[in-house]
């Protein structure tokens, strides 16, 4: 198959059983879109098997997905050459119209599977005689193209669902799939999903519950550096540094390294550097000095320098055994995925919540297991502008927000501090005064 033929797509996600594991055509394929045409084209890909992974248990769902996916990705990366994040009403509206009159050579008049296994190689490839849209024949002659109301309605809806996915990751902050339905001729008004506001507050640990997260994680790295000294270190670069997972995960294209912490030679000041993140944008976050002094413990226990030189390109979160499966198969020291990195801190989580429950916090320990690894993310803003004090400019460059507007939703996120701030206010600050002279 030709990986830069438009006229063509290729199936980007195997089914959920193979998905996790990689597919060496499609990492080929992604990377050299990453490369040559959309530069977060590696970073969208990842996100999309996260949101179709979390449809695995439903298996109608999950293959109308997945179908509607890869032909909306293939439109962007492919055709227009651009990222999803990227696109507005208008964008949607193109590939709308791309839709209802696809070319010929993307019709097919049967189903066949989107994967195959290629018997020569023992592992499952793309199936080049997929193709995206399904024509009809009548007597054996093909009818023309036509696609119906309810499956249109139906593709925006998948894609509108993805779309508020992104948001909630933070990847965007728009829905342009909820905007053009909205202005469609079907007249429809879906929910559009809203950033962090108060219908939907930014889950975080309070200072109580993150302290038995750390606490969890340096106990275990005390009990066995060897294998624990990388969580406690990645727990910490996520709060630290505000990241999403997916910006320290190994993805195609992308590989993450130690080098990426940065000494300016003139001021002395370390930081972080993001190559690649939301929109294909790239950043550098400042580094604590707690956090530099975790790095220092993190290397010694790999038996490093203390300190990563400019060309250090030891990856910055290996396996602790050889991958079995996947395109790192066989390698000790291949980066870690997100599924893997998500895994780690799920782990740590549920262990620090069990201890916060030992101790008697019952309710914060309930609480726990309902955050997810982003709320580390949201964990590491809010106590910088809450309890830190840090300007809410400093916080908005660190964390990559495009507005200010965005990271002041974070200020007093906590019901229970607005209470309290509350509790005492008069309603008449001077009803002492007016009383008394009041009096005859």
């Amino acid at each position: 198959m030709n990986l830069t033929n438009i006229s063509t797509a290729m199936p980007l996600f195997d089914a959920p059983q193979y998905l996790e594991e990689g597919n060496s055509v499609v990492n080929q394929h992604i990377a050299e879109l990453t490369l040559n045409a959309v530069s977060d084209a590696a970073f969208i890909y990842e996100h999309a098997m996260d949101w179709l992974l979390e449809s695995r248990f439903n298996d109608n769902n999950y293959k109308t997905y997945r179908s509607e996916l890869t032909t909306f990705l293939h439109w962007c990366f492919d055709v227009e050459q651009a990222s999803p994040i990227s696109l507005s009403r208008r964008g949607i509206n193109q590939y709308v119209q791309y839709c209802l009159a696809p070319p010929k050579a993307l019709i097919a008049y049967r189903n066949v599977a989107q994967f195959v296994l290629n018997k020569d190689w023992g592992e499952r490839q793309p199936n080049p005689l997929w193709r995206p849209f399904l024509g009809k024949k009548q007597d054996g002659a093909e009818l023309p193209y036509r696609m119906t109301d309810a499956t249109l309605k139906t593709k925006i809806a998948i894609l509108s669902s993805f779309y508020s996915y992104l948001i909630n990751e933070e990847i965007t902050e728009r829905n342009p799939a909820v905007m053009w339905m909205r202005h469609s001729r079907f007249g429809s008004q879906p929910a559009v999903v809203a950033g962090l506001d108060e219908s939907e507050e930014v889950r975080v640990f309070s200072d109580l519950q993150w302290s038995y997260v750390m606490s969890t994680a340096r106990k275990l790295a005390e009990a066995d550096p060897e294998r624990q000294a990388r969580s406690l270190f990645l727990i910490s670069l996520m709060y630290g540094c505000y990241l999403r997972i997916s910006e320290v995960a190994a993805r195609p294209g992308f590989s993450p390294v130690m080098s990426q912490f940065r000494r300016d030679s003139h001021t002395g000041i370390w930081s972080f550097h993001i190559p690649i993140s939301k929109g294909g944008k790239k950043r550098t976050v400042a580094v604590s000095t707690e956090l530099l002094e975790a790095l220092k413990a993190y290397r010694e226990s790999l038996n490093l320098s203390p300190l990563p030189g400019p060309h250090d390109a030891t990856p910055l979160f290996i396996r602790h055994k050889a991958a079995g499966r996947g395109r790192d198969q066989g390698l000790l020291n291949a980066n870690l995925g997100v599924r893997q990195l998500r895994d780690l801190l799920n782990d740590l989580i549920t262990q620090a919540a069990e201890h916060a429950a030992a101790d008697g916090f019952e309710h914060d320990a309930a609480e726990m297991r309902t955050l997810t690894v982003h709320s580390i993310r949201h964990t590491g803003i809010t106590h910088d502008i809450n309890l830190n004090g840090r300007p809410l400019s400093h916080v908005q460059a660190d964390a990559g927000h495009d507005s200010i507007d965005t990271t002041s939703q974070y200020l007093h996120t906590s019901k229970i501090e607005r209470h309290e701030s509350a509790a005492s206010k008069r309603l008449d600050r001077l009803q002492s005064v007016t009383q008394s002279n009041s009096k005859p």
